[in-house]
């Protein structure tokens, strides 16, 4: 059966050992690193923790920026990238996700070009490293500064054309919910999936990305679960929680209602 993660950004008020250990309590074995939360606990620090209570790091989050919204330049962008490899590496995760970069005045075209600018120097570290990148798209109303990767089919081409092993992609359940080709594409998507996060909301996504508990929204979680198990999705399913509602609930029980719904939902949809 595929394994379950929980993203520290669930538990956005905790610091990174409270994340560790109280995942770890609760019989998690998979956790989804936030950099920053990281970086302030100490990253040797933080990986000794990690092998010290046997957990597993499905992904790094976060890298990107390479269209210069934020004012960086590219190859800043490039550079830190690089860096967060080596934390991948560090901690042995799974993964490092990237967000493109909004397209801000640039046309599609060019940010593109920028986009593969960076891949061809983050894939021979990430080559070097051993660690794979995830591009993450986004829903257009969504996406913001984050990505001009907002069509599953976009960011599919990205990934195809590249042919890269270590290239793969991230789906968010709560961006992809009400997508109706997301079906039609599984046969060519799954096989480069690194990770799927499981996100809910009651109304749309929005630049809020304002989230609710799984299964409280309009996001079909269990057919598309069902979907990716028939296609041969096989890896993690992380727990991506946040929000306003979500940071003012109980994060414990939040973290023990979510992991007890995802595992009826894994068994309902893989054989066991």
């Amino acid at each position: 059966m595929a394994a379950i993660s929980v993203s520290e950004v669930t538990t956005y008020l905790w610091s990174f050992e409270k994340d560790v250990q109280t995942y770890a309590n609760n019989g998690l074995s998979s956790i989804g690193v936030w950099r920053q939360k990281l970086t302030d606990y100490g990253e040797e620090k933080g990986a000794e923790l990690l092998t010290e209570v046997g957990m597993n790091v499905s992904h790094l989050y976060f890298a990107g920026g390479f269209t210069g919204y934020d004012g960086r330049s590219l190859q800043d962008a490039i550079d830190d990238a690089q860096q967060a490899l080596e934390v991948a590496a560090l901690i042995q995760a799974d993964c490092l996700t990237l967000y493109t970069g909004s397209r801000g005045g640039h046309t599609y075209n060019h940010a593109h070009r920028l986009l593969q600018l960076a891949l061809d120097q983050i894939l021979p570290s990430a080559e070097q490293l051993g660690v794979a990148v995830a591009l993450e798209p986004m829903d257009a109303r969504a996406a913001t500064d984050w990505t001009f990767l907002t069509d599953l089919e976009q960011a599919l081409e990205v990934v195809d054309r590249r042919s890269h092993p270590l290239l793969k992609m991230a789906l968010d359940t709560y961006h992809w919910g009400g997508d109706e080709k997301l079906y039609s594409l599984l046969p060519d998507l799954v096989p480069h999936l690194a990770i799927v996060h499981l996100g809910d909301c009651t109304f749309t996504p929005s630049r809020d990305h304002e989230r609710c508990l799984l299964g409280a929204g309009n996001v079909p979680l269990q057919s598309m679960i069902a979907a990716l198990s028939e296609h041969g999705y096989d890896a993690t399913y992380d727990i991506r929680l946040m929000g306003e509602d979500i940071e003012v609930a109980d994060a414990e029980l939040v973290l023990r209602d979510s992991c007890q719904y995802v595992e009826q939902l894994l068994r309902s949809c893989y054989s066991v």
